[in-house]
């Protein structure tokens, strides 16, 4: 038997895969409606969290917060069985996962973080990237199970908050790409090229691709032998700036990188790769001279 809390766009979509491949499953949901929703594919409908727990080996939670896997697992709590193993996917902070999971393990609860990158149809269907971190052995033997919900299993060490961390680093890079998106969507609009053609742009043209020899330039601080120069990067962001400023609109990032543009060739680093921008992100770095 498992038990699953959180019936929110993924728990939901968890359960459901979860019982097309024939597991029994408990559920509880703070929503009851979304619980109730359940019913029809055969998962038990609990009115407690405790009562979801009663008999379940494995329970999972999918939740909001910290504070909302802080709350749900006290009341949980009476209702574990002996031996039983608390998978959380919920994205938390790494300093709560952290003292969480030492708490449990004070308690003699074994506690997962298994943290995603999915959208409901990938807790649908299985695919995504599914992440984990702590203690190896308990990783080990709950493997064969939670590879089964995801398309990859990613094992990031025995750290507790590791797999919370990258989660929020992985996170922070997709609100960078969808700010971006709203950012050259808008200089569409003031440049008078229609978004879907816009968006062709990319059937030829391929940042993506560029991206880990970028970021191996950045680690490796390779700025003096530059490929584009601050300077006229500087001057690309003042002409996409100016052109949608002649067109009252806003945008959301470029002002800020601008800003941070200038901050550099100001320290003397007019002619160094753009991307010396990222120079005092690097460990031990402190202000750029």
């Amino acid at each position: 038997m498992i038990a699953f809390l959180g019936m929110g766009l993924l728990g939901s979509n968890f359960v459901r895969a979860l019982r097309q491949r024939g597991e029994s499953v408990q559920v509880w949901s703070r929503n009851a409606k979304r619980a109730r929703a359940l019913a029809e594919t055969g998962a038990v409908v609990c009115d407690s969290p405790e009562a979801a727990a009663h008999g379940a080996r494995r329970i999972h939670l999918a939740l909001s917060d910290d504070a909302a896997v802080d709350e749900v697992l006290e009341r949980t709590r009476p209702g574990f069985e002996k031996d039983v193993v608390v998978v959380d996917h919920t994205t938390t902070s790494p300093t709560g996962t952290r003292a969480r999971a030492q708490r449990w393990a004070e308690r003699g609860v074994a506690f997962q973080h298994a943290p995603v990158f999915m959208g409901p149809q990938n807790a649908l269907e299985a695919t995504g990237v599914m992440m984990a971190s702590g203690e190896r052995d308990r990783f080990d033997r709950l493997e064969p199970e939670l590879a089964k919900m995801t398309g990859r299993l990613v094992y990031l060490g025995t750290e507790p908050e590791r797999a919370a961390s990258f989660k929020l680093l992985g996170n922070s890079f997709l609100m960078f790409m969808t700010a971006g998106f709203a950012d050259f969507l808008t200089l569409a609009r003031a440049l008078n090229v229609p978004a879907r053609e816009a968006a062709s742009l990319f059937k030829f043209f391929n940042p993506g691709v560029s991206a880990p020899a970028r970021l191996e330039r950045v680690l490796g601080a390779k700025f003096e032998d530059p490929s584009w120069e601050l300077v006229m990067a500087r001057k690309d962001a003042r002409l996409m700036i100016e052109a949608v400023a002649q067109t009252g609109g806003s945008l959301a990032v470029l002002p800020a990188i601008a800003e941070t543009m200038d901050r550099f060739i100001a320290r003397g680093h007019s002619h160094d790769d753009w991307t010396v921008i990222a120079k005092d992100a690097l460990p031990g770095a402190g202000p750029s001279r």
